[in-house]
């Protein structure tokens, strides 16, 4: 057996959220003692994102609460830090990443975690009472604008227009949530489970409009009055969420040889060649398991990718394992916790195998040519894990009770 490569010596990570985070406290726990840079375009520490659609928007927690480490635990990782000022160009000849300061920082290798920011309705980026909801300083100008109970419009029915619709309405706003989809989260929960969540949604209040796009945000005096729909009708607002979307956050990589398309695109062990990894949002990697290019917006993704990648960095490319996991996200509206393991995503069936929508309480199993791809949860949170191993094993759909 040849031996281990050397460490590279100084290792850049550019994007410090939480895949960034994870990965440089990844290369410090397994014992790496060289040169580490952090580069992030926010100023903020590395923060918290799931929070801010839910706690964050409805008051319940503070700023300070988001953060993922303390300063002196940022420190303790010895680590040259530069926030403030994003990465603009990447040089992978002479393997130097340019700032937007003018600075270069050099690296021996790379790790893109750049992450991905929030879509917008064209025209409405310098619209007074149009919102997006990515970073903490968008969720403090929603909760700011939240307060003054506004008629609301939420465009989009996935997780952070579903989840802001429910804390709005909690907030006493009235709400009206349109998408495209037939039901809310729809495109994640499938039909049966998506018309349970809009019912819910019905009782609380939200109005929603399904299976309509919206053509535009309407202004009176540079500030949002309204959306007009695909079919014409108009709705009234003071407020508008925009939710439909993320856009990788790769424009900087252009020119670079670092293959792009929807993400960064990476072997099945997160390498993309030339030094350079990703992990997180930004990062789409062959799946060894299904030879699908994946790419995850999920908080838990991007963890666990962080800590891959750091292994694979030390191991080197030719030692690099596959980064194979079950995927996972929750999603808490009202008094429902939604958990989901895998991906249901191109499910061709789904059964409820524990408990019923009537209740409320459920497991249900998401199935892919006969195979188990998924595993959602409602208020079950003990019953789903049981069936995580199954998710895992891609094991044949089941009927019955994992317990």
């Amino acid at each position: 057996m040849s031996a281990a490569p050397a460490a590279p010596s100084r290792i850049a990570v550019v994007g410090a959220s939480a895949a960034g985070l994870s990965v440089v406290e990844g290369l410090r726990r397994e014992g790496y003692t060289g040169s580490l840079t952090l580069i992030g375009e926010e100023a903020h520490l590395p923060y918290d994102r799931p929070p801010l659609s839910k706690q964050l928007l409805s008051g319940t927690w503070d700023t300070d609460r988001l953060r993922l480490r303390g300063k002196d635990d940022i420190a303790a990782l010895g680590l040259e830090l530069r926030l403030g000022s994003p990465a603009v160009a990447l040089d992978t000849r002479t393997r130097e990443i340019t700032v937007a300061d003018g600075s270069l920082v050099g690296y021996d290798a790379l790790v893109v975690a750049t992450g991905t920011r929030a879509r917008r309705l064209p025209g409405t980026e310098s619209v007074r009472g149009v919102h997006v909801l990515r970073t903490l300083e968008d969720a403090v100008a929603l909760r700011e604008g939240l307060a003054t109970r506004p008629r609301l419009v939420v465009v989009g029915g996935g997780f952070v227009g579903a989840e802001a619709a429910a804390v709005a309405c909690g907030l006493g706003c009235e709400v009206t949530l349109v998408t495209d989809t037939a039901q809310p989260m729809g495109d994640a929960l499938g039909d049966e489970l998506g018309a349970l969540l809009r019912t819910v949604h019905h009782e609380h209040g939200v109005r929603i409009d399904s299976g309509v796009l919206v053509d535009e945000v309407l202004t009176d005096g540079g500030r949002a009055s309204g959306v007009r729909l695909a079919d014409g009708r108009t709705l009234a607002a003071d407020a508008v969420l925009v939710g439909i979307g993320a856009r990788p956050n790769t424009e900087w990589l252009t020119g670079s040889g670092v293959p792009v398309g929807n993400g960064v695109e990476c072997d099945a062990t997160l390498y993309a060649g030339s030094g350079v990894w990703a992990a997180g949002d930004v990062a789409c990697w062959l799946n060894a398991r299904t030879g699908e290019p994946w790419r995850i917006e999920h908080r838990t993704n991007a963890a666990e990718q962080g800590l891959a990648v750091a292994r694979n960095i030390l191991a080197g490319p030719e030692r690099a394992t596959p980064f194979d996991p079950v995927p996972y996200v929750w999603s808490d509206q009202y008094d429902l916790k939604i958990q989901i393991y895998g991906r249901t995503r191109g499910a061709d069936e789904v059964r409820v195998v524990e408990g019923s929508t009537a209740g409320r309480k459920l497991v249900a199993l998401y199935g892919r040519n006969g195979r188990t791809c998924a595993a959602v949860g409602i208020n079950m949170a003990r019953a789903l894990r049981g069936y995580r191993a199954q998710v895992a094993a891609a094991a044949p759909l089941l009927t019955g009770s994992a317990a």
